[in-house]
């Protein structure tokens, strides 16, 4: 059974960047050929995938969000995280770690991000 954790601060500032990890257990993230994503939740509105990085190393951003994070790993800790730069209120949103990339089979719970001053 794979399970994912997401770890990182609750709250940020506008202009801050927010930075969450997320802890795999039951499996290694170097496994082929399985890739990693994260994904959010604004309030009120659908899921948004952001990026994932393969098993390989390789990145795959999301052209919305590309210029703002580039996603990196810790395979010694089987641990990817996710730096997101000059957030905004916009950013509040549930941020969910999972494994997939088009078909996601293990999700992290998702912890919320609020943005505010």
């Amino acid at each position: 059974q794979v399970q994912l954790q997401e770890s990182g601060p609750g709250q940020a500032k506008p202009s801050q960047t927010l930075s969450l990890t997320c802890t795999v257990a039951g499996g290694s993230i170097t496994t082929n050929y399985y890739y990693w994503s994260w994904i959010r939740q604004a309030p009120g509105k659908g899921l948004e995938w952001m990026g994932a990085i393969a098993y390989s190393g390789s990145l795959y951003d999301s052209p919305s969000l590309k210029s703002r994070t580039s996603i990196s790993r810790d395979t010694a800790k089987n641990q990817f995280t996710l730096p997101l730069s000059s957030v905004t209120p916009e950013d509040t949103a549930v941020y969910y770690c999972a494994r997939g990339h088009s078909s996601l089979d293990y999700w992290g719970q998702g912890p919320l991000v609020t943005v505010s001053s």
